[in-house]
């Protein structure tokens, strides 16, 4: 799967989980979104069950917004997860059973400020990646994205950033029409010219210190990305399978109908 010198259980997971979701505000209201369910489960379990499918453990969540639900949530991990039994006339801990395996997920909650720069929420974890690599994403699209592929295309492009690219689905139904009869109609074309960021990056440890700076407003997507690509440092990693964003309520309501109906293609994880 991954090169012999490559062990992606040492290489930290950086996810952006500050954002308010100011367009997901019937789901997310009263949640951070990486907190906005699919199936039951945040979205940023979903995003990190990928990752630890393919053997990534250690996560550094760059917090924001209610940063404090984001936290109380993994500390009580195991009471949503497992049975227990509690005495309640007494001074006992649970007695817990365990249901299934719990992940193991080494994670590292910072606080990166409320209105902070995708970018400089990277600058603020900068003590947290010990690696000669990282990986970094967002905490609120999914995707069957290929994680081993991706690691390969960034060594082997020997390129100090690795982004994937994905092609966009439109908004609007798509139709084949001939001599004024419509043919075919798909309500969700996906778009083949052009590629847009899907997230899921690699990166060599030292884009954090040549790359960004202590803008507190920074986003990774203006300055350090575009000079990354200008001094031909960025890499594209192709991926042509199911990636979505969720951005807003109808991208809410689409991903919980695929979990649903058992057509979530981004589970690449078998439990």
């Amino acid at each position: 799967m991954y090169t012999s010198d490559f062990d992606p259980a040492e290489v930290p997971v950086v996810i952006l989980c500050g954002g308010m979701g100011t367009r997901l505000r019937e789901a997310s209201e009263k949640l951070p979104k990486p907190l906005v369910d699919i199936g039951g489960k945040p979205i940023l379990w979903h995003v990190m069950k990928t990752y630890g499918h393919y053997g990534f453990r250690r996560f550094v969540l760059c917090l924001g917004y209610k940063s404090d639900q984001i936290r109380r949530y993994f500390l009580d991990y195991r009471e949503h997860q497992d049975d227990f039994t509690l005495s309640l006339g007494g001074d006992s801990e649970p007695q817990w059973h365990r249901s299934g395996d719990l992940e193991d997920w080494e994670i590292t909650f910072v606080d990166t400020g409320l209105m902070t720069g995708t970018g400089a929420r990277i600058r603020r974890v900068a003590d947290y990646l010990d690696s000669d690599h990282f990986m970094l994403t967002y905490g609120d699209g999914v995707g069957a994205v290929d994680l081993p592929a991706v690691v390969r295309t960034h060594l082997e492009g020997d390129r100090i950033g690795t982004v994937t690219g994905v092609h966009p689905a439109s908004r609007y139904g798509e139709m084949r029409v001939a001599d004024g009869q419509v043919q075919e109609f798909n309500e969700k074309p996906t778009l083949a010219a052009g590629w847009v960021s899907g997230g899921y990056f690699m990166f060599d440890r030292i884009f954090v210190d040549k790359y960004l700076d202590d803008d507190p407003n920074l986003l990774l997507e203006h300055q350090p990305l575009q000079h990354l690509a200008a001094d031909g440092e960025l890499n594209m990693h192709p991926h042509e399978g199911f990636w979505m964003g969720m951005d807003t309520f109808r991208d809410w309501t689409e991903l919980n109908g695929l979990w649903d109906s058992g057509r979530a293609e981004w589970k690449v994880w078998d439990n």
